[in-house]
C-alpha cells in the first residue's frame, strides 16, 4: 500500500486517571521491521494493543493498513498476525489442530487451512511435532507454534508483544531467524521488547518508551551514535571501596559516567585506552571491561535509568 502501514499522531490511552500512552507520534513504513524499546509499564502493550484493535484509543489519530480501528476493527483484524505477550495456545490439543480451528476464523476453506498449516510448520521446525499434544511442548516449541498460527491468514502486519521473553538463548536465536525471513518475503514485523539486544537485531527503526511517551526513535546504529560514545569500560568497584570517591575519580577518564548499583560505567571513544588508565592508576576495581555502546546505554542516558528498572 502507498503511505504508512500504521500512523499515530497524538496517539494517547488512559485507564481511568491513568495515563498509559501519553500523545505518542510514529509512522510504520511497509516491509520494515520497527519496535517499541522500553521497560515494562513504559506503554508498550498498550499501544500494541490499540494497533491490534482489542482496544480503543482514548485520543489522538491511529491509521492501520489505511483504516480506522474504531470503525474498521474486523477488517484490520483480518489483515493481520498477532503474537501476544503470553502464549494462549490450546494446550489440550494437538500442534495440528490449534493451526486446523484457528483457521477456520478467518473463514479459510479447509484444504487452503491444512495446506498452510503444513508449510508454517515446517517453518517453525515443528513437522515432526504435528500430533504431539500443546501441553508437554517447551517454551521455545509453544512460541513458534503461536508464531504459525499467526501467519495462518498470510497477514501483511505481524504484532508481536515480547516476542521471545523467558525463552533461552537458543530458541531466541532461533525465532529471531524466523522473524529476518519473515521480514524478508515483505511482512511488515511491529514488536516490543526490553531486550536491546532483540531490537538491536530485528529492528530497521525504533522508538525508546518511558512513562507512556516516546523519547527518542531512530535505528539502532543511529540512537547510539547520537546519544553515547563508541564504547563503555564497566567498572566494577569492590565491596569495601569509597564508591563516591572511586566514581569521583574515574570522571577524568571517560566523556560521561554513569554510577549503577553494582558498576560504574565510563563512556569513551578508546575503551581500550581507558580500561588502561583505570587499570594502571590504581582505581580500586575488582573488574574492568570493555564493550561496545548499546541500546540499554542510550536508554540509561536518556532516562537516567536501565531497561531492567
Amino acid at each position: 500500500m502507498a503511505g504508512p502501514m500504521i500512523e499515530a499522531h497524538a496517539l494517547t490511552k488512559r485507564f481511568g486517571s491513568f495515563v498509559a500512552v501519553d500523545g505518542i507520534d510514529f509512522a510504520i513504513e511497509p516491509g520494515e521491521a520497527f519496535g517499541f524499546l522500553g521497560p515494562n509499564g513504559a506503554g508498550k502493550t498498550s499501544t500494541m494493543r490499540m494497533i491490534g484493535c482489542v482496544s480503543p484509543r482514548s485520543g489522538g489519530e491511529l491509521s492501520v493498513l489505511g483504516l480506522d480501528p474504531a470503525h474498521d476493527g474486523p477488517q484490520i483484524r483480518a489483515r493481520l498476525g498477532v503474537v501476544p505477550q503470553e502464549d494462549n495456545l490450546d494446550t489440550e490439543l494437538t500442534v495440528w489442530d490449534n493451526l486446523m480451528i484457528y483457521g477456520r476464523y478467518f473463514d479459510l476453506p479447509r484444504r487452503e487451512i491444512r495446506e498452510r498449516a503444513a508449510e508454517l510448520l515446517e517453518f517453525v521446525q515443528l513437522s515432526d511435532r504435528r500430533d504431539s499434544r500443546v501441553d508437554p511442548l517447551s517454551g521455545g516449541m509453544k512460541r513458534r507454534l503461536t508464531i504459525a498460527r499467526s501467519l495462518i491468514n498470510r497477514p501483511e502486519v505481524l504484532l508481536l508483544d515480547e516476542p521471545t521473553t523467558g525463552l533461552d538463548p537458543q530458541a531466541r536465536h532461533l525465532l529471531w531467524d524466523r522473524l529476518y525471513q519473515l521480514k524478508r518475503s515483505g511482512v511488515t514485523l511491529v514488536l516490543t521488547t526490553h531486550y536491546m539486544d532483540e531490537a538491536e537485531q530485528l529492528c530497521d527503526r525504533l522508538v525508546i518508551m518511558d512513562n507512556a511517551r516516546i523519547v527518542a526513535e531512530g535505528s539502532p546504529r543511529q540512537l547510539i551514535a547520537d546519544n553515547v560514545t563508541r564504547e563503555v569500560v564497566e567498572v566494577r568497584l569492590g565491596i569495601d571501596a569509597d564508591t563516591a570517591a572511586e566514581v569521583a575519580a574515574l570522571k577524568q577518564y571517560g566523556d560521561r559516567i554513569e554510577a549503577l548499583a553494582d558498576r560504574v560505567l565510563v563512556y569513551t571513544d578508546d575503551g581500550d585506552a581507558t580500561a588502561g588508565a583505570v587499570t594502571s592508576d590504581g582505581i580500586g576495581a575488582v573488574s574492568v571491561l570493555v564493550r561496545r555502546a548499546s541500546l540499554e546505554d542510550v536508554f540509561l542516558i536518556l532516562t537516567g535509568r536501565s531497561l531492567e528498572d
